[in-house]
């Protein structure tokens, strides 16, 4: 008799993943990249009525304040409506862009889990080859066919970012089936018959409250098996207080196990009975309706601005992404008060992009070789980066001035490309639109909170060393906070280890406890 074969279903980590890859790029280029040539097209035009400095200002705000906008509803829309919905209803191109980048990254954490680094530097690498050609075909297009027809050309070009989006699948379509081996399979069937169920009242805390019997005695070894850690991650579970329903728990975190530990009152254990077990309610009791208060969280997803870390995650990369983008755009500026010309400005700020494609390149391939965290990438990439600041600011002469330009610029791919990389390490799958598009918001306000201060100490003083010191405070205040964050989480750990590692040398013998050495 032929044995029936069993399989899992994995992520792809390539094969339709890679154009995914290249769709990402599609959008990003057709945005992003357009950003830095819009002078260069509009720029005329918008001087002859008059409103060229103004009208700039207004229109890069409203893109952003749009983006943002769209960034903090694209999770609740994405649960509603499906990724591939969303971006289709954006009719101004910030808010569209607002939905589209959510949707890219989400798809792309979809597809890959192995290699993710790589596949992002790979994405990465086709938005700076778009980012370097763009201004270049903008100016060629503005000589040959003027200002209409560029703007005719340009509409056909941005079009590519519904081809783009048209390749963002659902994963169920293309993941792979990989056969199970005999020990998982093994693992499979014992799993079966240890499921560990627990059933839960509304609104019931999975911590035992000071009226309730408090059991002391240890999980004993079948126990722990059964709520062995799949993952980490129990925040899958989402709104458990209002789950009316039995709930198997598989995907079990240390949090949960102390929990289960210290209350077991309305939980059963299927292949191990307890005395005291709770049936679930009926059915038919009511459900209390929740606020618009609590609406609002649950829509939005607030419930993750409760976590420490993620919001140090996000306080961060919104100060680093800010010192680098108006870093970068008040170079030009500051290179014409030193009195270079327009073409040693421009060689200047072409060797900054090309040591930034380099550094795309650089960092795909070294994630073949070398698997760092993303965070660990990031947090990197700030802290060399106030260093090369601090040493820019010093430095006048045209060499000295591209050398330190290529540094700064090599660094910045360490704070572009694993910002989406960060989130999807920290978040769930299904809690990263949500926990990105949050992110969105809160870089979008803040640049319009702050980009006026700074606009303003620049104006009145005129001193753009002044502000560069400025910018790199900010970028001072994401690599200290991540830094003590780092070193807080290690130490806990570190104890919580040496905890453990007593308890597990501590053998009951007699009614006591002898330590074994």
């Amino acid at each position: 008799m032929k044995k029936s074969k069993s399989y899992k279903l994995e992520a792809p980590d390539g094969g339709w993943g890679i154009l995914v890859c290249i769709g990402m790029a599609l959008p990003f280029t057709s945005a992003l990249a357009a950003l830095p040539s819009f002078g260069l097209v509009f720029g005329d035009f918008l001087k002859s009525i008059g409103a060229e400095t103004s009208a700039m200002a207004i229109i890069t705000s409203a893109f952003f304040s749009a983006m943002s906008f769209a960034g903090l509803f694209s999770g609740s829309l994405f649960q509603r409506f499906g990724m591939r919905a969303c971006w289709r209803h954006g009719l101004v191109q910030g808010l569209a862009f607002g939905l589209m980048v959510p949707t890219c990254y989400t798809t792309f954490n979809h597809y890959f889990v192995k290699n993710r680094v790589m596949w992002m530097s790979f994405a990465q690498t086709l938005i700076g080859l778009g980012s370097m050609l763009y201004p270049i075909v903008m100016q060629k297009l503005m000589q040959w066919y003027g200002f209409r027809g560029c703007l005719l050309i340009l509409t056909g070009l941005n079009a590519h970012a519904v081809l783009g989006m048209l390749v963002m699948h659902p994963v169920e379509w293309h993941m792979r089936r990989v056969p199970l081996s005999e020990e998982e399979l093994q693992l499979q069937e014992r799993e079966k018959t240890t499921t560990v169920v627990v059933r839960i009242q509304p609104e019931t805390p999975l911590k035992a409250t000071e009226e309730e019997p408090k059991f002391q005695r240890r999980l004993s070894h079948a126990d722990e098996h059964m709520l062995k850690v799949i993952s980490s991650r129990a925040s899958s579970i989402t709104s458990l207080g209002n789950w009316s329903g039995p709930v198997v728990v598989s995907d079990a975190s240390p949090q949960m196990l102390h929990s289960l530990q210290a209350s077991r009152r309305p939980s059963t254990v299927s292949g191990s009975p307890t005395p005291h077990t709770t049936a679930a309610p009926d059915a038919s009791t009511s459900v209390p309706k929740k606020g618009w208060t609590r609406t609002v969280v649950d829509f939005l997803d607030l419930t993750l601005l409760k976590k420490p870390i993620y919001v140090n995650i996000v306080l961060g990369i919104t100060f680093a992404l800010y010192s680098d983008i108006t870093f970068f755009t008040m170079q030009p500026v500051y290179l014409f008060e030193l009195g270079y010309s327009r073409p040693d400005t421009a060689t200047i700020i072409a060797i900054g992009a090309a040591a930034d494609l380099i550094s795309r390149i650089f960092l795909a391939v070294t994630a073949v070789c070398i698997q760092v965290p993303s965070r660990y990438i990031y947090l990197a990439g700030a802290v060399f980066t106030v260093f090369a600041r601090f040493v820019f600011n010093g430095i006048t002469e045209f060499v000295g001035m591209a050398c330190i330009t290529g540094v700064i610029g090599f660094l910045r791919t360490w704070l572009h490309v694993p910002l989406p990389l960060v989130f999807a390490d920290y978040l769930p799958k299904e809690r990263f639109a949500t926990g990105y598009g949050l992110f969105m918001f809160t870089q979008g306000n803040a640049m319009f909170l702050i980009g006026p201060i700074v606009g303003i100490i620049r104006d009145k003083t005129r001193d753009y060393i002044l502000v560069f010191h400025i910018l790199n405070g900010f970028m001072i205040l994401c690599a200290v906070p991540w830094v003590i964050e780092v070193l807080i989480v290690k130490f806990r750990r570190r104890n919580k280890i040496e905890r453990n590692n007593v308890d597990h040398e501590d053998v009951p013998d007699t009614g006591r406890s002898t330590v074994v050495h």
